[in-house]
Order: C-alpha cells, then sequence, then structure tokens
C-alpha cells in the first residue's frame, strides 16, 4: 500500500491503545470529531472498516495489522536516531513477561539497560499465549513466554531460548513441621492448605511426584507476589522461583519439601526482527542476561521438565 497516512495512523494507534475515541482526543490533543475525521478518511483510503466502534473501540485485522506497520516504523526512526546520535526523546518500546521471570533474573537485567537510558520500557505481565498474542498483535516489541506456549509464531518474529525457570516446593519451618512432620507424603498433601497460581503448576509436580493426579486443598492467586507472600507467612506451602527461595533456605526463612526435586518451565525470548543496532543489542543483552541466571537444559528437555 503507497502513501500511507501516518498521521492517521498516529490517530489509529491512539484509539487502539486507549479503547476510546475521547480519550485518544485527549491524548492527542485534538477534538473527538477530529479523530472520527481521521479515522473515517484513512478508512476511505484503504477500502476496509479499520476499528470497530464500541466499548472498547478495537481494530479489525486489516487495522492491527496497519498498526504493526506503523510501530515498527515508529521504533526503527527512534532507534536510528538513537544510532545516530541524535537528539530524540526515548522511544517507548513495549515488553510482555511472566510474573515470575519479572521479579527474579529480568529484575537483574533492567539496570544495565537503563544505565544510561536509551529507551522507555512499558512492560505489561502477562503469561503464555497472552503475552505472544501481544507480540502477534504487535502491541508489544517482544515477550517472555514458556516454551510449551509457542505455537505457531508470526511472520517476521524470531524465537530464542533463554533457559529454565526452575521452581522449588518450600513452606515456613513452622507449617512444614506442622503439616509435613512425617515427611513429603501423599497422606500430608491432601490435607496440608496450598497456594498455586493460574497455571496450576503445582498440580503437575504433586501428580508427579505421586504417581497420579492428587487430590489436595489449595488457594489460587493470579499474582506471584501474593502467592509468595502465603508462603512467607506461613499460611501454604508451594512452588517458588528457585532464585527467590535459595537464599531463604539458606537462612532458615523456608525450609525445601522435596530436595533436589524441582519443576522447571523452558523459556524463549519471542520478538519481532526489527533490524537495527539498537533492537539487536536489546536482545542481546536479554537474551544474555537470561542464560546467566537460567540454567540450560540438557539436549532434547521437554518445555516442561523436572529435574
Amino acid at each position: 500500500m503507497s502513501n500511507l497516512d501516518y498521521r492517521g495512523l498516529a490517530v489509529l494507534d491512539a484509539v487502539a491503545a486507549s479503547g476510546s475515541f475521547d480519550e485518544a482526543a485527549t491524548l492527542l490533543g485534538i477534538s473527538q470529531p477530529a479523530v472520527a475525521e481521521r479515522i473515517k478518511a484513512l478508512e476511505d483510503t484503504c477500502g476496509r472498516l479499520l476499528m470497530v466502534r464500541g466499548t472498547p473501540s478495537v481494530p479489525t485485522g486489516l487495522g492491527q495489522r496497519l498498526l504493526v506497520h506503523f510501530r515498527h516504523v515508529r521504533l526503527m526512526e527512534a532507534a536510528l536516531d538513537i544510532d545516530l546520535g541524535r537528539d530524540t526523546s526515548l522511544p517507548a518500546l513495549a515488553l510482555a513477561l511472566d510474573a515470575d521471570s519479572l521479579a527474579t533474573w529480568f529484575a537483574q537485567a533492567l539496570p544495565p539497560l537503563l544505565s544510561p537510558p536509551r529507551c522507555q520500557f512499558h512492560i505489561e505481565t502477562a503469561d503464555g499465549e497472552r503475552a505472544l498474542r501481544l507480540v502477534r498483535e504487535g502491541a508489544v516489541f517482544a515477550c517472555v513466554a514458556a516454551a510449551e506456549d509457542a505455537g505457531e509464531a508470526a511472520v517476521g518474529t524470531t524465537s530464542t531460548p533463554l533457559g529454565l525457570l526452575r521452581y522449588t516446593c518450600v513452606a515456613t519451618p513452622a507449617f512444614a513441621g506442622h503439616w509435613f512432620g512425617d515427611g513429603f507424603i501423599a497422606e500430608a498433601v491432601a490435607l496440608a492448605p496450598a497456594v498455586t497460581g493460574e497455571r496450576g503448576q503445582l498440580a503437575y509436580f504433586l501428580a508427579r511426584e505421586f504417581g497420579a493426579e492428587v487430590r489436595f486443598p489449595h488457594h489460587t492467586m493470579p499474582v506471584s507476589a501474593a502467592l509468595d507472600n502465603c508462603i512467607l507467612h506461613g499460611v501454604a506451602y508451594g512452588l517458588m522461583p528457585e532464585l527467590s527461595a535459595l537464599s531463604r533456605i539458606a537462612t532458615g526463612q523456608l525450609v525445601d519439601l522435596a530436595p533436589r526435586r524441582t519443576w522447571s518451565t523452558a523459556l524463549s525470548w519471542y520478538a519481532w526482527n526489527i533490524d537495527t543496532p539498537f533492537t539487536h543489542a536489546l536482545t542481546e543483552h536479554i537474551v544474555t542476561s537470561a542464560r546467566r541466571y537460567l540454567p540450560q537444559p540438557s539436549t532434547g528437555v521437554r518445555a516442561l521438565t523436572s529435574n
């Protein structure tokens, strides 16, 4: 498509990001009728509907493809300005990460990326298929997701293995003494309160440990920090990222209920293949940092693996 109206695409992007013509007008500093007129003019040029009006307003399939193009062009232009040493505002870069990565290894990788700042990060917490969908739709430049969730990759994206995010089954010493005084056995698991995330990894871990599907009382926490706090406050046991758990085990704050038996998720970095020195450096830093903190799988390891 030639002669794309990039001013119109900027308006389309604002409506898609906010879900509202009114909010987009506020963001852009123009009137709501002006927003509607620019969207209509863009649709007339394309000969297709680009935005489904509603609450929220959402882009159509073609509208989403145009948004991916526009966001990539905007990122490439900002990256080129940086690489040429031109004065420019820091480009906004959207990423999607699972909460456990964000709280552990990515937190260690973040400071070098921001010192000195070369971009503005907008990080969304998203797991699995949702994170990958955000990449496919162009809503984010890249995501970290479990390899098992990958499905069909979007054309123009790359996938790079990062390593294993390993989990340990832990509890406070008082909790373990009360509920698991006779050891981490099926009879105790059937009675002790557990806490698990929405992905249900603890259920898979227990099924592997005891050879069958296990019924166990549990709380479900959608936020990893809340899950960890349940464990740390002694109201439940559960899986905690090993990167968070090991120091607490060493100080006696937690105990490992199943020593040398862990649950691991293989993570990968999924990113749009935008060919600039800036984006290459970002991907290289993320991958290098992840591999510094995450153990690497042996040949033939599955996406979800036990160690």
